[in-house]
């Protein structure tokens, strides 16, 4: 009986995710695709190669800092990130949403909900090891190739 009730709550809590989605939050990563993108943004806040909220992901985007973009789907006022995908699109920068800005912000490490975050190709202070720069790699092509595919079948 338990677990029906828990079954339940699950499936209440994912339709509550769906209503408080923002109508632009297109590419929406799917289950699979989100937990590859949480899994990298937490590796890449453990290497410090994230950029965490629109002022600073807009400035490294600016900047001509190359990664993906992972922009939370439920922002309100949604003005907030509305010009986030434009300029990722004419910087060439793959981007997602994801459903939730606290669960982008527990990825990301943060105590605060997160309306985007940049996970970059190299870090920004530091060097890191061959091992955790080849694991980091790794992640980050089959996520962005994934970005991709769902971006082309978009269009």
């Amino acid at each position: 009986m338990g677990s029906d009730s828990e079954t339940e709550k699950s499936s209440h809590k994912e339709k509550k995710k769906v209503l408080g989605l923002a109508p632009i939050a297109k590419p929406l990563a799917g289950k699979k695709l989100c937990k590859r993108t949480f899994k990298l943004v937490r590796r890449a806040a453990e290497h410090k190669c994230l950029k965490r909220g629109v002022k600073e992901v807009v400035k490294s985007i600016r900047r001509g800092h190359k990664g993906l973009c992972v922009i939370a789907g439920n922002i309100s006022p949604i003005d907030v990130i509305t010009h986030v995908p434009i300029l990722c699109e004419e910087a060439d920068i793959p981007y997602i949403y994801v459903p939730t800005k606290e669960d982008l912000a527990n990825a990301a490490a943060t105590k605060r909900p997160t309306c985007c975050v940049l996970v970059l190709t190299k870090p920004t202070k530091g060097e890191l090891s061959p091992e955790d720069q080849e694991k980091l790699k790794a992640d980050y092509d089959q996520v962005v190739a994934e970005v991709r595919e769902l971006h082309a079948s978009m269009f």
